[in-house]
């Protein structure tokens, strides 16, 4: 069995494969102006590592994302939150807790020990504590989201930042570089002004262990040691790219989809 799981954002689109219960291709890339082009390009490079010839070969598609409606080759869409829960407790059964920042929204999900949805907190109404959030303080700083990920330039004394808006605390940085105020603190500040919002989201879903971050800004070093920090936890890392969970999830309910049909009860 060859299955396929898309997860199309708004910032990247993300797609494995698992062939007989094993990852044998996985890609992300950067998002086009339209979702179908995405998913062309990234399923294709996924297919591409497993080494298939076409998009044929898969049994099945399930896509997730804000994108996720508009796949035509996709023969079903999930939640970004249940395949988030579903990928990460797949790579690492003991997760309970998943923290997942996206380029254009954050989730805190609480997750059972058979991997669905407990319960859940979502920021999609504002960039703060997301991607773009991220972006727009790289922008300010002339430093790149490297710049501001990398441990190395995690200040010993964060500035405060006081406005979760984008915008506000774009303007709020730039006032604080043309004071003169370290960039190290100014980074560590930015960071953790985004792990006391997501912590807030944790305790209001309830922190179990173990907790890992998922999506894009997971890859961020600062950011993942100050949530760590904030909660007073040890983040659990997961084997793969964290960045792939959500797609990882759909190609796993692509396979149990398909093992349900196959047994007659779906």
């Amino acid at each position: 069995m060859i299955v396929g799981g898309l997860d199309i954002g708004s910032a990247t689109g993300k797609a494995v494969v698992i062939k007989d219960g094993n990852v044998v291709g996985a890609s992300v890339l950067c998002s086009t102006a339209r979702p179908v082009e995405t998913a062309d390009l990234v399923m294709n490079e996924a297919i591409r590592q497993a080494g298939l010839s076409s998009i044929d070969h898969l049994d099945k598609v399930v896509c997730t994302g804000y994108g996720r409606l508009s796949i035509p080759f996709a023969e079903e869409n999930l939640s970004e939150i249940s395949c988030h829960a579903r990928g990460a407790h797949w790579l690492v059964p003991s997760i309970r807790t998943v923290v997942d920042i996206g380029g254009q929204d954050c989730k805190v999900i609480s997750v059972s020990e058979k991997g669905t949805v407990l319960d859940f907190k979502m920021n999609d109404r504002c960039a703060a504590g997301t991607g773009r959030f991220f972006e727009a303080m790289a922008r300010a700083l002339c430093c790149g989201l490297d710049g501001i990920s990398s441990l190395d330039n995690q200040g010993d004394e964060p500035c405060t930042i006081s406005n979760q808006c984008s915008v506000f605390a774009e303007s709020e940085v730039v006032t604080l570089v043309n004071e003169g105020i370290d960039l190290a603190n100014i980074i560590a500040g930015i960071n953790l002004s985004v792990a006391s919002r997501l912590s807030s989201m944790a305790r209001r879903v309830g922190i179990v262990n173990e907790v890992t971050l998922t999506g894009g800004c997971s890859k961020n070093e600062g950011l993942a040691q100050a949530l760590a920090k904030k909660l007073g936890i040890e983040l659990r890392q997961l084997p793969q790219d964290p960045q792939i969970a959500g797609a990882l999830g759909a190609a796993i309910f692509a396979g149990e989809r398909l093992e349900a049909s196959d047994d007659g009860t779906s």
